[in-house]
């Protein structure tokens, strides 16, 4: 009797996640110089090599565990306990040790120093299950208060925020979210009233607050008195616990049952009088626009692990690609295949250029040597790239799952994961309308419009390369349609014709910018690096569509279709 030996499909592997990123080295060295590359690389190809080795690994292991919530102790006392994942609980520590969020304030490479930061957010990211929430949520809480010109706050807790030591690193949550508004902040319902020593207590109900599990939050609240709207509230710093470890006058109901980013804790909770202190000393009204500084450094760590997803997505897809045999010959041979991950290839390429010339302006802007040209196309990128980054992220998810058949729509390959975690990406911190509208705001009338132009015409006028020039003339063009579309419908009056096409208007300064920035990237590698791939990727990105305005106004059709009223012929 003949035996058959079953087959068995060897499953994706990872490699050192730096020194097989092309993309990623390449732009560092650059954007970096020889001297700052030269000092950083090392820790750069060390965390590599975890990401891509043991790291993933204990990823794959961690895979059913999410994080437990423990309302009530043996003898009946309140205790609102949180357990998160073993993989949790090793991201923090690498995230203290490594400095994820404290290289960028040690700030030892100047404005570069941004750049490294995001360089490492980027290789840890997609390997610590949405770890990068908490340490998003504390970056930004660190810019907040620096910013905020409260000495004994900054005294108190920066330093810890910044900490390369496990045991004194604290992270921050955000608690911004109520049931009556979800973006719309402006409509919250917690209520802080004032202590006889300066301090408030806050009450109200939290609707979705991530990563509970964290020393200390900045929310908003209404100070007893103030009117309605985002200009009646304060900003406010609190600690989650209190002396003795308890919750601090605060209720944990339960753990929100999420799509995806199922290891961050994010919680339904009550607060029922928690101490808490102004953020910005004496100042009790406009915590909207103190939340600011907060919201563009989130916005841009969203963008940053948008493209690390796309980065993972593609790179098991590419191994798994050499290893399936179908119908003859690997999937590497297979021209159909090859055009697929040639397409998802491209769009991570160029999404990588904008995310990272966003951190480089963001690293020049703390360093304070932005010009003012700059400092316009950095005000408009912020929710540009947040936004065009995080539709890209879930575009390539889904089609790299759909690259391994049905191996990509089962549970324990560890392959699901990538596109639930990455619909957050579209939602958290401004969905896509969100975004847009921000966008519109964000050009204002001090010529923010004049700086994408200038942007896209400085970025494309790299092109030497006769492929790479015609890249750059359709990324000029779709500016310049942008821009036309938008004069002409500021002119119109019509405030509902400006927010209808919104969102075609932010998507397509974002595909045309990222569109620009890659010529310049993939002129660089012609000439330094001999290297060809970046001007295909270019030319692949701008077949796939840069220009996505409608210029014909469509919007009593439109409202027919939205709401399935009837429509006259």
């Amino acid at each position: 009797m003949t035996v058959v030996t079953p087959f068995n499909q060897p499953p994706p592997a990872l490699g050192n996640q730096y020194d097989d990123d092309r993309i990623l080295r390449s732009h560092l060295a650059r954007v970096l110089g020889p001297d700052v590359l030269r000092a950083i690389e090392p820790e750069l190809r060390e965390l590599g090599e975890l990401a891509g080795g043991a790291l993933y690994q204990q990823q794959l292991e961690d895979r059913l565990n999410e994080p437990k919530l423990t309302n009530w102790g043996a003898w009946g006392q309140r205790v609102d306990a949180i357990e998160v994942s073993p993989l949790w609980r090793e991201a923090e520590r690498l995230a203290a040790t490594r400095g994820i969020v404290a290289t960028a304030y040690e700030r030892k490479h100047g404005a570069l120093s941004r750049v490294h930061q995001f360089a490492l957010v980027y290789l840890f990211a997609a390997s610590t299950d949405v770890y990068s929430c908490p340490l998003a949520m504390t970056d930004g809480a660190a810019r907040t208060l620096l910013a905020s010109g409260n000495g004994a706050l900054v005294d108190h807790a920066v330093p810890h925020l910044t900490s390369r030591d496990p045991e004194t690193f604290w992270t921050s949550g955000q608690w911004m979210t109520e049931s009556t508004g979800g973006s719309d902040v402006g409509r919250s319902e917690t209520v802080a009233v004032p202590e006889s020593d300066g301090t408030y207590r806050l009450y109200g109900r939290k609707w979705f607050t991530s990563a509970i599990a964290s020393q200390m939050a900045v929310t908003l609240a209404r100070p007893v008195g103030n009117g309605p709207g985002g200009s009646g509230l304060a900003l406010f710093f609190v600690e989650t616990h209190d002396a003795l470890g308890r919750p601090n006058q605060l209720l944990v109901h339960r753990l929100k049952d999420k799509l995806g980013t199922r290891k961050v804790p994010t919680a339904e909770l009550t607060l029922e009088g928690t101490p808490a202190q102004l953020v910005v000393p004496g100042t009790t009204t406009n915590g909207t626009r103190h939340i600011v500084p907060m919201l563009s450094v989130t916005r841009t760590w969203n963008s940053v692990c948008a493209v690390a997803g796309m980065r993972r997505a593609v790179a098991l897809a590419r191994d798994f690609a050499k290893k399936r045999v179908a119908f003859g010959a690997p999937l590497s041979e297979k021209p159909l295949h090859l055009d697929t991950l040639a397409t998802l290839a491209a769009e991570h390429e160029a999404a990588m250029q904008l995310v990272f010339r966003v951190v480089g302006l963001v690293g020049k802007d703390e360093a304070g040597t932005l010009d003012e040209r700059e400092a316009q196309l950095l005000r408009v990128l912020t929710p540009v790239v947040k936004l065009i980054t995080g539709k890209q992220g879930v575009a390539v998810a889904s089609e790299a799952l759909e690259a391994f058949g049905g191996a990509g729509y089962v549970e324990d390959t560890g392959l699901p994961v990538l596109l639930r975690d990455a619909q957050v990406l579209s939602i958290w911190e401004g969905t896509t309308n969100v975004l847009s509208l921000d966008t519109l705001r964000a050009l204002g009338k001090d010529g923010g419009m004049q700086s994408v132009l200038a942007e896209v015409k400085r970025a494309g006028g790299a092109a030497r390369d006769a492929r790479l020039a015609d890249v750059a003339r359709a990324a000029e063009s779709a500016v310049g349609h942008a821009a036309e579309w938008l004069s002409h419908t500021f002119a119109s009056g019509s405030a509902a014709a400006l927010e209808a096409g919104a969102r075609r208007f932010a998507m397509t300064l974002g595909r045309a910018l990222e569109a620009a920035l890659l010529v310049e990237q993939a002129q660089w590698s012609l000439e330094h690096e001999r290297d060809a791939r970046p001007t295909a990727a270019a030319v692949r990105f701008t077949r796939a569509g840069l220009d996505l305005i409608r210029d014909d106004d469509d919007r009593l059709a439109c409202a027919a279709l939205a709401n399935d009223t009837p429509l006259a012929d």
